[in-house]
């Protein structure tokens, strides 16, 4: 019985599907599987099969897998490109039929046989060659054969493709969970206590990863007498935003042990932003330095960011502390104020990104500044941890329903009553 008499195209179909489906670790994997399988069944009548993988710097193609009733052909062997001539026509015709020219497959076996291109085509200086060539053999090759090779190749190929896109994406989650890790590390404690004050920080990625980040820096030779708190927010989004963010966070930390003056530390900030990132640029970012002085001095300067929330409890007012200087790494050359204020006992200064004051609802309403601060009036009289909590809780209840959404920091830091 001829091959051609007992498969139709509706049993070729749902036979390779089957057998391109599955679990593989790899390209070489899946064809290997895909050549033992096609070779192993009656209903091809196949010989022997082969998956040929090219190695364009030699201008060779490499066995790397056989399987079937035929000799054994060295392992790795090669054949010249150039003294198969067949092989050029793969990209334009996907499958094609030929008599063996070459002395070794000749000797082993191997007459008639049909190879179809698989996979990825590889542009040369000499042409265009798929990556994977499969041939099989059989006593007689008919058109039929040729024609089940060629949804062979197709269903491959796209397995190929699929398996190539999985693996990437599965490399890139493990980055991702990576960087994630990384970044949760370098965030600090939420809760801390310097003197009469006490704050409170909490900071909600969008993804696994985001561009937010705040953090609560000491130096070691005057960590009883000031602290730094620093909040930021990237331009970007993802892992970029997410390697923004932790550019920022070592260059803080660094600068903390040569306590630099807070305006040189932003002139210098911004400029290494400006020369490392050369596509995703400008970052935003509020620093303000807890002090001991009897008055409590706060001094801030803050670089295009959200202005922080001062509220004053004695005479139940606010303002915000609006920025000293422009975005970070937007020019490369840039000069930044520093402003103060001072925090009376009962004071809070509540500090943020954009996606709080920007967490929109279903119909497109911002949750804004002046929500923020009836919150922090609201919420005044709870120690920080609570009050952070109660405010981020309020934030996320607005914005339910709404697919936009942002990273969302906050940081209160509120002065003990005496």
């Amino acid at each position: 019985m001829q091959y051609g008499e007992i498969v139709n195209q509706r049993d070729v179909y749902k036979l390779v599907e089957r057998i391109t489906t599955g679990n593989f670790k790899n390209e070489l994997e899946f064809l290997k599987h895909l050549v033992s399988e096609i070779v192993s069944n009656d209903q091809f009548e196949i010989i022997g099969g082969r998956v040929w993988e090219a190695n364009i710097p030699n201008g060779t193609y490499v066995l790397r897998y056989q399987h079937g009733n035929v000799q054994t052909i060295p392992e790795n062997y090669e054949v010249k490109i150039s003294e198969q001539p067949i092989l050029d026509e793969l990209v334009e015709k996907r499958t094609t039929l030929n008599r063996e020219v070459d002395p070794l497959l000749i000797e082993k076996g191997i007459v008639i046989y049909s190879v179809t291109g698989v996979g990825e085509i590889i542009k040369t200086g000499k042409g265009k060659f798929f990556k994977y060539v499969l041939g099989f053999n059989a006593n007689e090759i008919l058109q039929s054969f040729y024609e089940t090779l060629s949804v062979i190749s197709s269903f491959a190929t796209i397995t190929i493709q699929g398996l190539n896109s999985r693996q990437q994406q599965e490399k890139y989650q493990k980055d991702i969970n990576k960087a994630s890790e990384i970044q949760r590390n370098l965030l600090p404690e939420h809760y801390l206590e310097f003197q009469d004050y006490k704050i409170y920080g909490v900071c909600i990625p969008d993804s696994d990863v985001g561009g937010d980040y705040f953090d609560y820096l000491k130096n070691n030779d005057d960590e009883e007498e000031r602290i730094g708190i620093v909040i930021s927010d990237a331009a970007s989004k993802g892992l970029p935003a997410a390697i923004q963010a932790l550019f920022v966070s070592g260059a803080m930390r660094m600068a903390q042990a040569f306590t630099p003056k807070i305006s040189t530390l932003f002139s210098r900030l911004n400029t290494l932003i400006y020369e490392t990132f050369p596509y995703e640029r400008f970052v935003t970012l509020f620093y303000c330095e807890l002090t001991l002085t009897s008055n409590r001095l706060v001094l801030y300067a803050n670089a295009g960011h959200c202005a922080p929330i001062y509220y004053r409890r004695d005479k139940d007012t606010h303002e915000f502390l609006q920025p000293t200087g422009g975005l970070l790494g937007i020019v490369k050359h840039q000069k930044f104020n520093v402003e103060n204020i001072i925090m009376r006992p009962g004071d809070i200064l509540a500090i943020y990104t954009d996606g709080i004051t920007e967490a929109s609802n279903k119909e497109g309403d911002f949750f804004g500044e002046e929500r923020l601060v009836e919150l922090v009036k609201k919420y005044k009289d709870l120690p920080p941890k609570e009050m952070t909590l109660h405010i981020i809780e309020n934030v996320q209840k607005f914005a339910t329903g709404n697919d936009y959404t942002d990273d969302r920091t906050l940081v209160i830091i509120k002065r003990d009553m005496n």
